[in-house]
């Protein structure tokens, strides 16, 4: 089963060296019959940790090996098996060792390094490359028995009983727990849909934008499905979790039987997410490509790339981006110890791996993870790898204490130089398992496609909200409060609502650019060499004042579909955005990317120049002005597809048109006919479900039977068919959500007032909880608001005090902010490399004892020239004396 590395080795247990005596079993059989019971062959889907301690990034090659207990199969380094066997009384472990040492002198040269004990660690990733001519390695295994440290070195076929060598040859072979079995299994469950081939798709001339696309039949914007035949973009399902839509692209299926959709937001140059409305599954198209390019979305446009680069066929990124930016040409120093540790890139993983070098290079994610690192640890899950507050401990640990950022000792540098094979000696740590779990369920981090280092800034943001234990928050540093001031253009009246943001996003006006005739002379020899099939000239990259980017934030932008309650119609609005409160450190992102008409995302060829230390404090807002006046407090109505006030000249209403087929499915249920000819008619012929809630939540009226009466539009006393949302909504939320917004501080009673009153949307009901003070139990005063957007934020507390801090009564419905002055100093930034986000590579440059450094996956060395101009995400920390 697997070849030993110990051929004459005793067929016996002896304790570790650490014991100091050898104790012999003279069976081992009987030595292991009190633990056979905790012993466990892995099955199909069990994940097996030979490579990577769940606590820290101790592996086989450690010094001191890894452990793999034999009932869970996570692994632990020496330093934490102990904490595992007190926790869970688990007492037989597998230790594995491997010992990797150069070639002796007089190995044949270009031989394939010697392996010794190779089939025992199959499927184990290497720190090295152990491929070349220069290293050999040989294996160790062993049972360990806790806590006596009783060692059975492996294999001993004749003498283990048959289940313990089953097992221990299982875990030997386990595959690489990281590998998608799961994803891989359900993929091949879809099958190709039969209209695939045939599917006729009409020359209607639609063209769908990259962005803000909305039903074609109600105001939904999420949920979304684009119908291959004829482009119509319409809504999915609503499901009772408040996510979905009003069923809008299921509607249009049954009127025109067009049968395939694909989901907007899931397109990528892998595929997309397509249903079959005639087959009633999910099902694939091979003709995918084909059938979106009809409606111009250039899915084979967007490029993937490998290992972290650039890979697209068309538009090259200009070489001297990648050598400024990862300053290329220099000799840069290498630096080692506390908090200078690499992290290997995994394959596109560069944007998380800068991301989390700048936040654990601020203090107080330092002292929420590894200052509480015994804590976390101790009170940790059975399963670790699970844990997410581990997980961030674990990565912190590894690139804060220095373990795995030793520099090479002085004989082997002596060596490498009479060699003239100088070899950086940088490893870095692998996060397999941290990105592994921050993915899980992520349709695009979960992926090994580049992704967006802002989006995966605000998704971790949004797990440590969610992760919080109550005792230090690290995002709590971000978090600030913003005030939009919205303004109807008609009636000059106005309205001031706040929400909780992360981080700044300035746009990059290119008009603002200070070398604008050189960039128009540029573009005009581009067209005159393009017309003329002549080599292009050189690239002229835009110039574009950090002043101006500032600027264009301030500008008032206008509001799309705004609804005034002052004139109660849709009219012209426009909003500009304010600092209602200061965060200790400001993160902003320079908006760079953007999307063609073919739905590939591109980049911005710009370099600005942004200053070492930023003066916000003009931007801090003033709330309602004197003169000026709110709009009323009045919540839009629900649109209705077909107004039945259209049909009646004489203003009578006795015959309302009503969905009978939404009537139907709520009579099959068992409620009174009346009763739902109402529900359907008091929501707006929204569709069943809608009509499902009103009836729950009207069940104990006297009058709930009763026929429906609709008395004529003239009369002043006409209660309205659009009931407030929270009436409609009236339902229990799910208690996951409860606890969600509970554990940020927020009372119980009020967030259930705010999931019923947002149907259940967790980032609408916080923004809720901020605009609506008449809640029992608010002391603050905010204003309100009406219809807002979905934020794609993660919305937590908000503190409309600009004070820095709380006193006890306001932590319980306030936020968690920390409201200072609005003067900063750069201390980091996230530059990228590339096109796109979907291609390209990401390093960070990070300011630490007074010196600029540079984190380029493993290698981190001292920066001579940071591209402070080239960057895409700037982190600033506010000064202390201002």
């Amino acid at each position: 089963m697997f070849s030993s590395s110990h051929p004459s080795a005793a067929r016996g247990a002896h304790t570790g060296p650490s014991s100091g005596n050898v104790k012999m079993a003279t069976d081992l059989g009987e030595l292991l019959v009190p633990f056979m019971p905790t012993i466990r062959v892995p099955r199909t889907g069990d994940r097996v940790f030979k490579s990577e301690c769940a606590f820290s990034f101790d592996s086989p090659e450690s010094e001191g090996g890894l452990y793999v207990c034999m009932n869970s199969f996570l692994g632990f380094g020496r330093e934490h098996v102990e904490r595992h066997y007190r926790k869970t009384g688990q007492s037989v472990y597998m230790h594995l060792k491997r010992h990797v040492k150069e070639k002796t002198t007089g190995a044949a040269g270009g031989a394939i390094p010697r392996r010794r004990n190779g089939k025992v660690f199959l499927d184990l990733e290497l720190n090295r490359d152990l491929n070349g001519h220069d290293y050999e390695y040989e294996d160790d295994a062993k049972l360990v028995i806790f806590p006596d440290h009783f060692e059975i070195p492996l294999p001993n076929i004749e003498e283990l009983p048959a289940l313990v060598t089953i097992a221990c040859d299982a875990v030997l072979n386990a595959p690489s727990p990281y590998k998608k079995q799961e994803s891989d299994s359900w993929e091949e469950e879809i099958q190709v849909s039969k209209h695939a081939r045939s599917l006729r798709q009409q020359d209607n001339g639609i063209r769908i934008p990259p962005r803000g696309w909305k039903c074609g039949k109600c105001e939904m914007r999420e949920n979304l499905w684009l119908n291959l035949t004829d482009g119509s973009v319409l809504c999915g399902k609503w499901f009772f979790d408040g996510s979905g839509g009003n069923g809008h692209a299921l509607e249009h299926y049954k009127e025109t039987n067009f049968p395939l959709a694909v989901k907007l937001d899931t397109i990528t140059p892998d595929g997309a997410d397509i249903y079959s409305f005639d087959e009633e599954e999910a099902v694939l198209d091979p003709h995918i490509s084909e059938h979106l390019l009809h409606f111009g979305i250039d899915m084979l446009q967007m490029q993937k790339t490998e290992n972290g680069h650039h890979t697209d066929n068309h538009v090259q990124p200009r070489v001297s981006d990648s050598e400024v930016i990862q300053e290329a040409g220099l000799k840069l120093k290498p630096v080692y110890g506390s908090g200078y540790t690499g992290i290997k890139n995994l394959g596109n993983s560069c944007y998380l791996s800068t991301t989390m070098q700048v936040l654990f290079s601020i203090p107080e994610f330092q002292r929420a993870y590894v200052g509480n690192l015994q804590r976390i640890f101790d009170y940790s899950p059975l399963d670790p790898t699970q844990d997410f507050n581990t997980q961030m401990a674990k990565l912190g640990h590894g690139l804060l204490s220095g373990q795995y950022s030793k520099p090479p000792m002085k004989s082997d540098l002596i060596e490498q130089v009479m060699k003239e094979e100088y070899k950086q000696q940088q490893r870095g740590i692998s996060p397999k398992m941290f990105k592994s779990l921050v993915s899980k369920g992520h349709p695009e981090f979960s992926s090994n496609r580049q992704q967006d280092a802002h989006e995966f800034f605000m998704h971790l943001i949004n797990l440590v909200e969610r992760n919080n234990s109550g005792s230090e928050n690290g995002s709590d540093v971000f978090r600030f409060i913003v005030e939009e001031r919205t303004q109807c253009c008609q009636s000059q009246k106005v309205r001031y609502t706040q929400r909780v943001d992360y981080l700044m996003q300035l746009p990059v006006p290119l008009e603002a650019a200070s070398n604008r005739e050189e960039l128009i002379a540029y573009e005009s020899k581009r067209r005159e060499a393009e017309e003329n099939t002549r080599p292009l000239p050189e690239v002229v990259r835009a110039r574009v004042p950090f002043t101006a980017c500032l600027q264009a934030f301030t500008e008032p932008e206008n509001v799309a579909d705004f609804w005034s309650s002052a004139l109660q119609a849709k009219s012209a609005g426009v909003k500009t955005s304010r600092f209602a409160t200061f965060p200790e450190y400001m993160v902003v992102q320079l908006k760079k990317f953007t999307f063609g008409v073919d739905w590939v995302p591109k980049k911005l060829d710009i370099s600005v120049d942004v200053p070492d230390f930023l003066d916000l404090n003009r931007l801090r807002a003033t709330g309602l002005q004197a003169g000026e006046e709110e709009l009323p407090d009045l919540t839009p109505p629900i649109v209705i597809p077909e107004d039945t006030r259209d049909s009646s000249t004489n203003n009578s209403l006795e015959s309302p048109e009503i969905d009978e087929s939404s009537v139907m499915q709520l009579a099959e249920m068992g409620f009174p006919l009346e009763a739902c000819r109402k529900a359907v008619y008091y929501t707006g012929n929204m569709g069943a479900e809608m009509a499902f809630n009103w009836i729950i939540a009207h069940m104990e009226e006297p009058d709930f039977a009763e026929p429906l009466a609709i008395p004529t539009y003239m009369e002043p006393e006409l209660p309205s068919p659009i009931l407030p949302t929270a009436s409609v909504l009236d339902n229990q939320p799910p208690e996951e959500s409860i606890a969600i917004i509970t554990s940020m501080g927020f009372p119980r009673h009020h967030t259930i007032k705010a999931l019923k009153a947002t149907n259940n949307n967790l980032e609408r009901a916080l923004d809720w909880i901020f605009t609506h003070p008449d809640c029992e139990d608010e002391t603050e005063v905010m204003s309100d608001t009406a219809d807002t957007e979905p934020n794609e934020n993660s919305f937590s507390n908000a503190n409309l005090n600009s004070e820095s801090s709380l006193s006890p009564e306001q932590e319980l419905s306030s936020p968690r902010v920390r409201d200072g002055p609005g003067r900063y100093e750069l201390f980091a930034f996230i530059s990228h490399m590339g096109t796109s986000t979907m291609s390209g590579h990401y390093v960070c440059h990070i300011k630490k004892e007074g010196r600029w450094l540079i984190y380029n996956d493993h290698r981190v060395c001292l920066s001579e020239r940071p591209p402070k101009d080239l960057g895409y995400m700037y982190f600033y920390r506010r000064l202390s004396s201002c």
